[in-house]
């Protein structure tokens, strides 16, 4: 867990916690800032109760400790912490632009052999420009391959997008090495942190969320809001 080393030695944590949300789809954290992660239902609700220790009280935990969250077992738990780092994070705005995840991937794809780690609604879209496309999807749906195939078709694509979602089930560094030295790799999801650091380690490029009304986003998030429900933010990337 090398990168979430990396991503809590550069967080300031002198801030306090005021507000936490786990949505269904979505989980937002308030501190300095507001962050965002992905909730994961489906996997957090194959795991053993309880899913979170103390619910209800974690309001009297520090920034440090409900960022150190994320390298939990506990799906439910780590997704707190990816969000806490989040909130933390101080992005450079000049270092980014409003360039949505599916677009950067139609770009880079464009006729080329492209792994999606991942399940996103712009995968017919990527299929149709792609001379081949990849989908290895933990819960794979018709067309999708099992994780499991992640060893065998990472390493053979030009372009690898894959969920910020596996920072948090703690996947993302093997994927990371499964990728080939020359291939484009981009991170994508409200997961994601817009962070440098992941440039150390292969990443070519970020696309997450930045919060911009912290209010209208919790509100969306605790209301059951998916990815595209969620409003008060601004979707940005940032490039090596």
């Amino acid at each position: 867990m090398k990168i979430l080393d990396d991503l809590l030695s550069i967080q300031d944590f002198d801030t306090h916690v005021k507000d936490i949300r786990q949505g269904i789809f979505h989980t937002g954290v308030l501190t300095r800032n507001c962050g965002l992660a992905a909730t994961l239902p489906r996997d957090s609700l194959r795991q053993e109760a309880p899913m979170v220790e103390k619910p209800g009280f974690l309001l009297d935990k520090s920034p440090l400790e409900l960022a150190r969250m994320a390298y939990s077992q506990k799906l439910l738990e780590a997704v707190i912490g990816m969000a806490t780092i989040n909130s933390l994070l101080k992005i450079d705005i000049d270092s980014c632009i409003e360039l949505n995840a599916a677009e950067l991937i139609l770009e880079k794809g464009a006729g080329k052999r492209v792994a999606i780690v991942g399940h996103f609604p712009f995968i017919p879209r990527v299929r149709d420009h792609s001379r081949e496309l990849w989908v290895i999807e933990k819960n794979p749906r018709e067309g999708d391959l099992g994780e499991s195939e992640a060893d065998k078709f990472i390493p053979q694509s030009d372009v690898v997008a894959i969920t910020g979602t596996a920072l948090t089930n703690h996947t993302l560094e093997h994927l990371l090495e499964l990728c080939s030295p020359s291939a484009y790799v981009i991170l994508l999801g409200d997961t994601v942190p817009l962070s440098p650091i992941l440039f150390d380690y292969g990443v070519d490029a970020l696309s997450g969320t930045k919060v911009i009304n912290p209010e209208l986003a919790l509100r969306c998030v605790s209301q059951g809001a998916n990815f595209r429900q969620i409003k008060g933010t601004r979707r940005l990337t940032m490039t090596r």
